[in-house]
């Protein structure tokens, strides 16, 4: 690094100052890159939060068609006894396959 004195003050060379030039503005492209990629991580968010938004949709849609199912106490009865379920497995399992008693029994032997 070559340096000259002028006067007691070290200055550095129009070399120097170039290289410094070329640092300073690699910074300042930098932060453009970075305010173009802030303005797509924003874009990301959004997409994520309407897709979250979509999915949380979607499944009270599926718990409202669930709750519309028909099921017998009788058969959460037996699958709570015989298989030793909670009382809301045995009703979920249920509505996830239309009341079928059996259908859901052979559910719970596949798992």
């Amino acid at each position: 690094m070559a340096e000259e004195v002028q006067d007691g003050v070290r200055t550095p060379d129009s070399k120097d100052q170039q290289q410094q030039s070329k640092a300073l503005d690699s910074l300042t492209d930098h932060v453009e890159e970075r305010q173009l990629d802030s303005t797509r991580v924003q874009q990301a968010m959004e997409s994520i939060n309407a897709r979250a938004e979509a999915d949380r949709h979607a499944q009270r849609l599926k718990e409202k068609e669930l709750a519309a199912v028909k099921i017998s106490q009788e058969d959460v009865d037996i699958m709570v006894e015989e298989l030793e379920l909670d009382r809301k497995v045995a009703e979920r399992r249920l509505r996830e396959h239309k009341g079928d008693a059996i259908a859901a029994i052979r559910s719970f032997l596949n798992d």
